[in-house]
């Protein structure tokens, strides 16, 4: 984990998130925790338990952003879950220990990734050698009517090239390899042959593991299907370093690393927690809202969880949920659920001035973006001051009157706005087009003013 302050972590969420400077101060403090918690001794290290957080707010002001931009900070494994999607133990569907078993597959390959990283040189070196071997295969005798395989016509161009006299055949070989004198020729190599995946029809509890399980277990007892493809030389290249990078991978070290990743940093999103909240007087299929809290409890204070790279501990992953609760209020929740997010923070309500820094101030601004898409037809997108508050004003005028989409209104209304622009943009004459106040009144009017029609278009 980056050794950031929580000043530091404001500041690098500040960068993508505009405003809720209470939620960012909250998450930077619990991420600054997990850093503490490991300078401490160890008789007390177990004993400090992470403080989970519930963000609430309305849809589109930045929550599933602040918890995911963190978790890259971090350099943590992080996962973002609807609790929607789970159902009770006893329910058809997903049951909660999945989100551990997702959790550690996504840090298992996060890990992979990082050591196949750290060995690409020496895969690529492996994979030049083999390579090499399939450009010079052992010599056969000539053929009739002088008639020339592709590896002899490969032979015949090194022949041709006249290195210097101290080079072999393999490092003349080597030589044109690098200069990419073979990037056009074809080699024959063996490849594993990746059968298509089954479709998944069982999704009970911890049925969705069942055909990888079962791989796992009589892999070794059926070898491998191999294919024979013809490729490129530069595709081969990539393949084979591909291969040597997973060969000299310690899948044992890496599914160590990953399981202590997920214990001491991984994150978990748990988005619209408000909608498993029972209401009362209710009955029906909202008996499993309760149930979902029930299960989700011991994953949240902390259990052991089993996984296909075993066991995984959940006593130190941070939860942050979120939710509008709109209809009803965190103090809903089941009293033992609402004890283990002790934070709670409400995210304010975007308006016109915060509308209009997200347009221009993030590293990935909407306005930035569309700018980049039109450039890759050669056409400058420039907008003026005072279109970007008009756009700004159309979004909150929407947002007032229908229903508040927060932040994801600028979308619908920059995608209508330019709709006309990015349809002609490969076609059209104009190098410059400049987006102005008028352009914005006079392209939105319309809708903006019908209420009906703003309900569906925008």
């Amino acid at each position: 984990m980056k050794n950031l302050t929580p000043r530091e972590i404001v500041l690098a969420l500040d960068k993508y998130i505009i405003s809720q400077h209470d939620a960012k101060r909250s998450v930077a403090i619990a991420l600054r925790n997990r850093w503490r918690r490991r300078q401490v001794p160890d008789d007390l290290r177990d004993e400090i338990a992470p403080k989970n957080i519930i963000l609430i707010g309305p849809t589109g002001v930045g929550k599933t952003e602040i918890a995911r931009r963190l978790a890259r900070l971090a350099d943590s494994p992080f996962l973002k879950v609807e609790a929607t999607k789970f159902t009770e133990v006893g329910y058809v569907g997903r049951d909660v220990e999945s989100i551990i078993r997702d959790l550690t597959e996504l840090a298992v390959n996060m890990v992979k990734s990082e050591e196949q990283d750290a060995v690409k040189d020496k895969a690529e070196t492996i994979a030049e050698e083999r390579l090499l071997d399939l450009l010079l295969p052992p010599k056969k005798e000539p053929r009739p009517n002088n008639e020339f395989s592709g590896e002899e016509k490969t032979l015949e161009l090194v022949k041709k090239e006249d290195p210097p006299e101290a080079l072999t055949t393999r490092d003349k070989m080597r030589r044109m390899l690098h200069e990419g004198k073979l990037d056009s020729r074809y080699v024959d190599l063996e490849v594993v042959d990746r059968p298509t995946p089954v479709v998944e029809i069982f999704s009970s509890a911890g049925l969705e593991e069942m055909d990888i399980n079962l791989k796992d277990m009589l892999g070794g007892m059926f070898p491998k299907k191999t294919k024979k493809r013809k490729v490129k030389v530069q595709e081969a290249l990539e393949i084979l370093a591909q291969e040597e990078a997973q060969r000299l991978v310690d899948m044992d070290k890496v599914v160590k690393q990953a399981i202590s990743r997920v214990e001491q940093s991984g994150i978990v999103f748990l988005d619209e927690i408000d909608k498993i909240v029972g209401r009362e007087g209710s009955s029906g299929p909202d008996v499993s809202r309760e149930g979902v809290q029930r299960d989700l409890l011991p994953i949240v204070e902390g259990c052991t969880v089993m996984t296909k790279y075993g066991a995984v501990k959940t006593d130190h992953v941070l939860f942050i949920a979120s939710g509008a609760f709109h209809a009803n209020k965190p103090s809903d929740l089941v009293p033992e659920l609402q004890g283990r997010f002790p934070i709670r923070v409400e995210l304010k309500s975007l308006g016109k001035e915060e509308f209009v820094r997200i347009l221009t101030e993030p590293k990935n601004a909407l306005i930035l973006q569309y700018k980049a898409l039109l450039e890759t037809e050669g056409v400058t997108l420039v907008f003026e001051d005072d279109a970007i508050s008009a756009i700004a004003e159309v979004a909150t005028q929407v947002n007032s009157r229908t229903e508040n989409i927060g932040a994801r209104r600028l979308h619908t209304v920059l995608e209508r706005l330019l709709d006309e622009i990015l349809f002609d943009a490969p076609e059209t004459d104009k190098k410059k087009i400049t987006i102005n106040a008028q352009y914005v009144f006079e392209k939105l009017k319309d809708i903006k003013d019908d209420d009906d029609l703003s309900r569906y278009i925008l």
